[in-house]
């Protein structure tokens, strides 16, 4: 413990840091409550033929196990709120310039999309259910050997309770997994000092980690916490699917299937592609592309990226572009939605590589 104080009391960090830079530390913390959480739900939860049943027993009859149920669910949103905040101030101040710590992050982006999904599945609903069922056959498209990776995914010949207890110990797992990556992302962050808005290099603006930035973040800490228990009381199934709170049924398929809204833009790609295999390669491009802005060999220059109104315009219409596949993916697949998404996908893709050239002839 005394080795840790004296770490954060003889840490540097860029003067110039801004509330931006507070997102990491909230998302630690964040990540920190849900382990915490889901580890006493599991005291009570078990996969099995009942396990919609178990959930509703621990809603109704646990102690306070309506609150860890609802702050767990909420905190996966709080979550992915954070994280693409994070991700885009990233991009937006070029910290994927950090190569290793770059590269980190979007392992831990990937590993917390499986992790959600996983326990999106846990509750055994009529949603839960079918999403296992779209997602997993997603794997299907694997050439050759894809039949042989669903049935073994499913162990069997559809998604079942055996499914369930295999999502359940992987559920379990990978949050200990995340917390390992997040302690080396943080230790290669701290390596290589943080990157600043300003650009300013290393040796030449340097204050100490506390009390100027610990106060900061726990400012941030305390507004992230009073956001989350604000919806956690007062609006806890705002981000639950209502389909969600009927049995899983596998003779009736819900009108409309959908995932969780943070999983929305990359649903809205895969069912933007009539071919399966293709949908699947576009959107793990999503998440491949922002690790290929890390081997980018930028130009020298003396004007910092911030203070470019071209790099501004293109970030902007990215962002814009990916709000408007977030409500696609809420939508029902059908005209116009279904033109939209494609056209949407198209114009997302070409921007980004439109952003990555332009990104690439700038430095610093």
């Amino acid at each position: 413990m005394n080795l840790l104080l004296g770490f954060i009391y003889n840490l540097k960090s860029p003067s110039n840091l801004n509330f931006m830079w507070n997102f990491g530390s909230m998302l630690g913390l964040c990540l920190a409550f849900q382990i915490v959480s889901g580890l006493f739900l599991s005291f009570h939860y078990a996969p099995t033929a009942d396990a919609f049943l178990n959930v509703d027993f621990i809603m109704r009859e646990v102690n306070e196990g309506w609150f860890m149920r609802f702050a767990h669910a909420n905190g996966a949103s709080m979550f992915f709120l954070l994280m693409y905040i994070h991700i885009f101030r990233g991009l937006f101040f070029k910290s994927y310039k950090l190569k290793k710590v770059w590269l980190v992050g979007n392992v831990i982006f990937l590993l917390a999309i499986l992790t959600a999904f996983l326990g999106y599945v846990l509750p055994w609903g009529q949603m839960s259910f079918w999403a296992a069922t779209v997602i997993t056959n997603l794997v299907s498209a694997v050439p050759v050997i894809g039949k042989t990776l669903v049935e073994w995914l499913w162990g069997g010949f559809s998604v079942s309770t055996v499914t369930l207890n295999r999502f359940y110990s992987f559920h379990f797992l990978f949050p200990f997994i995340l917390l390992v990556l997040v302690l080396m992302h943080l230790l290669m962050l701290h390596l290589s000092l943080s990157s600043n808005p300003l650009g300013i290099k290393k040796s030449m603006d340097y204050s100490d980690f506390h009390q100027y930035f610990t106060s900061k973040d726990l400012f941030g800490l305390m507004v992230m916490f009073l956001v989350w228990m604000f919806f956690t009381f007062f609006f806890p199934n705002l981000f639950i699917d209502p389909e969600n709170y009927m049995s899983s049924n596998p003779m009736s398929t819900p009108a409309h299937i959908k995932p969780e809204w943070y999983f929305l833009p990359f649903y809205a790609v895969l069912r933007s592609v009539p071919n399966k295999l293709g949908g699947v390669i576009l959107m793990l491009l999503m998440i491949i592309m922002l690790a290929a802005l890390s081997f980018m060999r930028n130009s020298e220059t003396k004007v910092h990226f911030m203070f470019m109104s071209k790099n501004k315009v293109l970030l902007s219409l990215l962002l814009s572009l990916l709000f408007l596949l977030f409500w696609i993916g809420a939508s029902p697949v059908v005209y116009p939605f279904d033109s939209l998404g494609k056209l949407l996908t198209l114009s997302y893709f070409l921007l980004f590589i439109a952003s990555f050239f332009n990104l690439k002839g700038y430095s610093k």
